[in-house]
């Protein structure tokens, strides 16, 4: 199987996905823009009140077997507005403190975008022999202004949500880099797997669900919410997970997974092994390069929530390695790109129409 199979198009729209935001419980005009791009390849569209989307081939058939990735980023909510005109924030998913200082930052309102920074002390004026971490309690944002009355004329108020600007760009000619790869990544990795089985002209012989979730990084919420809307069959999900690689990550505790070293299948109780087994399979058959992770109890992506849906859905997890998770510069590996796609087209050529994955059959 060719692994060259990220096209222009593909990457121009990659950039224009990453570079729009799309934060927790926000997620629509970058839905918009996937199902955009989704449209050509599908047969019809399924969506719901918070935002989730799903393009859906041959959707007659009976047997149902998702692809899922997840929509949102993580952000920010102006939380408090002082009296002289400076904002403090609260997370909306798990947005790092440590790396706000210094930052520019997009306020989302009514009137339109907002530019601030995430204003911190000058290094000279740090003299008490002390450094003070950037902490919830003391990183802050200044829009120029030096009243709460002008901040509110702004269009600010508290709950506006507040993003970064970090756009996308590729280092070395391989090596993506940008805010939102997790999971924007996913969302782009199911669209090119609907775009090759177009491509190629595959028919399944059963329905596919393209699905993009949103409000994972609040607790899995859209996945919650959509599988129960789709009552899938079997659910395969990918999203992204850490390249340890780098410097103050210790192996012993999570593991070792590298960046160009190929797609991580996870083990983990919400994994089911028959599918996994497949999943292993097609990988094999194909000389696709493959990792493992052991999770302990949770996965902590979309795989639990389709897994302990419906009954119990047959689940499984194919990760993408990414360095410096919930940063404005989250790095993965073009080739990676490509093996996850290629790996999630090899299993579903694999899967037969009402093939079941129970353990008693």
């Amino acid at each position: 199987m060719k692994k060259s199979v990220l096209n222009k198009a593909s990457l121009t729209f990659l950039e224009a996905y990453l570079n729009n935001a799309a934060p927790t419980g926000y997620e629509w005009t970058g839905q918009k823009l996937w199902m955009d791009y989704l449209r050509p390849y599908v047969d019809e569209f399924i969506t719901d009140n918070y935002g989730s989307a799903v393009g859906v081939i041959n959707p007659k058939a009976k047997y149902k077997v998702v692809i899922e990735g997840h929509a949102d980023e993580i952000s920010w909510y102006v939380n408090y507005i002082t009296d002289d005109g400076l904002i403090y924030v609260v997370r909306n998913g798990g947005s790092d403190h440590q790396i706000a200082p210094s930052k520019i930052v997009n306020i989302h309102t009514d009137k339109g975008i907002i530019k601030g920074v995430f204003g911190w002390p000058a290094i000279h004026t740090r003299r008490d022999g002390k450094e003070h971490a950037p902490s919830l309690q003391n990183i802050f944002i200044d829009v120029g202004c030096t009243k709460k009355e002008e901040v509110e004329a702004l269009g600010v108020h508290v709950g506006c949500v507040i993003t970064y600007p970090d756009t996308f760009h590729i280092l070395n000619d391989n090596i993506f880099v940008c805010r939102a790869l997790d999971n924007r990544m996913g969302g782009f990795m199911i669209a090119e797997v609907a775009r090759l089985l177009h491509k190629n002209k595959n028919t399944l012989p059963f329905g596919l669900y393209i699905t993009n979730s949103v409000q994972e990084e609040i607790g899995l919420r859209g996945a919650e919410m959509i599988t129960h809307t789709i009552k899938p069959n079997v659910a395969i999900i990918t999203d992204v997970t850490h390249d340890t690689t780098t410097p103050m990550i210790e192996k012993k505790k999570e593991g070792h997974c590298e960046m160009g070293k190929g797609p991580v299948i996870a083990y983990a109780p919400a994994v089911q092994h028959k599918l996994r087994n497949k999943i292993i399979e097609a990988a094999t058959e194909n000389n696709i390069p493959f990792q493992r992770n052991a999770l302990s109890r949770a996965t902590g992506t979309d795989t639990d929530a389709f897994a302990y849906s419906n009954g119990g859905v047959p689940s499984a997890l194919i990760s993408l390695p990414l360095r410096y998770m919930h940063t404005t510069v989250e790095m993965v590996k073009k080739e990676d790109v490509e093996n996850v796609i290629l790996m999630i087209y090899a299993t579903l050529l694999k899967i037969e129409n009402n093939e079941s994955f129970s353990y008693f059959d």
